[in-house]
């Protein structure tokens, strides 16, 4: 069976036009994304300026996400348990080191605080003690929700207390700790005694390409329409009559 030229052209004109129809339908579903992600910006930017509220107890947790929750500022107090401080490996601004994250417990319920950040050479909690207060503490900082797992291609290794993410659940099994926020704070950059950890250094940043998706995505669609066109041209012309 043989295919006339002017049946392929129509073939691949319509293909053409199926494909101009995709590249404006994602065109569209990036703009609404874009919209969307304006929103989720204003919404974080709002909290962070707003007045600290209490940290949650269990009676929420269920109802935290990270869509309404995440980056609200939070105030707790209680007492460090210094003895069960957790290393996971950060890279800021200061450079590589840790996190360090503490249990604060509140009377009613055990919360993990990254109290900030140290160098390599501040891991051994012995060259900082001056920075661990005993006594009772109030912690203001950022709500931020569990990173369970690990790390960009590495998992947390709690055998060997790796930590490459703030994953609460495990950090609180393995410091055999009970009744656990399923969230952690981000402390602010209040000094502590000692100048570690030094706190604040959270990073607040939303990737916003969306324009740019959108615009390549009507371009795509623009140049398959134009291609169509063509095509269909072309079979209207003198060579239809082949």
């Amino acid at each position: 069976m043989t295919i006339r030229p002017a049946t392929a052209r129509f073939g691949l004109a319509g293909l053409l036009i199926l494909l101009a129809i995709a590249g404006v339908a994602l065109g569209i579903w990036q703009i609404q994304r874009m919209e969307w992600k304006a929103a989720l910006i204003a919404s974080v930017n709002a909290r962070i300026a707003a007045a600290p509220v209490a940290a949650p107890g269990p009676d929420s947790w269920r109802r935290l996400t990270q869509a309404a929750d995440a980056y609200r500022r939070v105030v707790a107090t209680g007492r460090f348990r210094h003895d069960r401080e957790t290393l996971v490996q950060a890279v800021t601004d200061r450079g590589a080191g840790y996190w360090v994250l503490t249990p604060l417990e509140t009377g009613r319920f055990t919360l993990i605080v990254n109290r900030g950040f140290v160098p390599s050479d501040r891991r051994d909690p012995a060259t900082r003690l001056n920075g661990n207060p005993g006594g009772p503490v109030t912690v203001t900082g950022l709500l931020r929700l569990t990173e369970p797992g690990g790390g960009f291609l590495r998992s947390n290794d709690p055998a060997a207390d790796r930590w490459y993410s703030r994953d609460i659940t495990t950090i609180a099994r393995a410091r055999g700790l009970a009744n656990v926020a399923p969230y952690f704070i981000d402390a602010d950059a209040r000094p502590n005694a000692g100048g570690y950890p030094v706190g604040g250094l959270t990073v607040v940043r939303f990737s916003d390409n969306h324009l740019v998706y959108a615009l390549t995505w009507f371009a795509l669609a623009l140049g398959c329409g134009w291609g169509a066109w063509l095509v269909l041209r072309r079979v209207a012309g003198p060579a239809s009559a082949d």
